[in-house]
């Protein structure tokens, strides 16, 4: 007789897991925290892992209007919904279907809570969500996000962490966000008008002879009304400069440097128009390179 091969053991696969977790949560009819919370740590573990397919599977299970749905409840789950939001957010083909399941006013009712935590996940959500979509850009803004996020920003002073992600969600809705990858360090400046607060966020990822800084303005006139400005600089260090002095000819610069730093190739190539006729030496070597 043949012999029998011994039986293996039964590979569990993580999209059981994941199956398991939707299901769960998508039939709750009642946010009890014992129920739920494991499903929402199981589901928080897998998209971190940003594992191919998720993303779909999320969508298609239906469970967004029921992360919309622990924030207005602000319950002791809305912490760790804030953080699957979070993470949700960075998946372009999620975070497209926020509107629809209520989550983009759902994260706005969150940023009045008092929880730093949940403010900070919060915030991250709407700095991804916003950045580089219009859509969400104007529908975060028509919802008045901006006066919120302003609000958090001035009253949770000292906590490094939210600051800064409140710097990049503001800088997102307004379109000239430089992505989270970039991680702008930011410091607050020296405000010069009473009720105004000054912060300068400075790429760390720079080339030799430029470097990105960021302004944002905060100016608040009432309780819940505020003046953001934001501005995006090019800055070029003395040594950029000290190379062309030490060149008989400005067209004898190496354009091939260019290649590393296209942020910078950009603020040249808009900075020919109009050029004057009397040129300085700045502006001759920027025209020089076109």
């Amino acid at each position: 007789m043949a012999k029998c091969k011994p039986s293996l053991p039964v590979q569990r696969f993580p999209i059981d897991s994941l199956n398991r977790a939707l299901d769960a949560i998508r039939v709750s009819t009642e946010l009890i925290e014992e129920e739920l919370r494991p499903h929402l740590d199981v589901l928080l573990t897998i998209v971190q892992d940003r594992k191919r397919g998720t993303p779909e599977q999320v969508v298609i299970s239906g469970i967004l209007p029921v992360l919309a749905h622990t924030f207005q409840s602000k319950g002791p789950l809305t912490l760790i919904s804030a953080r699957l939001v979070a993470e949700l957010a960075r998946e372009p083909l999620v975070r497209k279907r926020f509107g629809e399941a209520g989550l983009v006013s759902a994260l706005l009712c969150v940023l009045s809570c008092g929880d730093e935590e949940v403010l900070l996940y919060a915030g991250l959500a709407i700095a991804r969500m916003s950045y580089e979509s219009h859509a969400h850009q104007e529908q975060l803004l028509r919802q008045g996000v901006m006066p919120r996020l302003a609000g958090v920003l001035l009253r949770c002073h000292g906590n490094k962490d939210l600051e800064q992600v409140c710097l990049l969600a503001l800088c997102n809705l307004g379109d000239v966000g430089e992505g989270e990858e970039a991680g702008l360090v930011w410091e607050r400046g020296v405000s010069l008008r009473p009720g105004e607060s000054l912060f300068r966020g400075v790429s760390p990822h720079s080339c030799s002879f430029s470097s990105t800084v960021v302004m944002v303005k905060l100016s608040q006139w009432a309780s819940d009304q505020f003046a953001v400005s934001i501005e995006v600089l090019q800055r070029c260090s003395s040594s950029f400069w000290n190379v062309h002095r030490k060149k008989h000819s400005v067209r004898r610069f190496p354009l091939t440097n260019l290649s590393s730093c296209p942020k910078l190739y950009k603020v040249i190539k808009y900075s020919v128009q109009n050029v004057p006729k009397n040129r300085s030496l700045k502006t001759r070597v920027f025209h020089t390179f076109l």
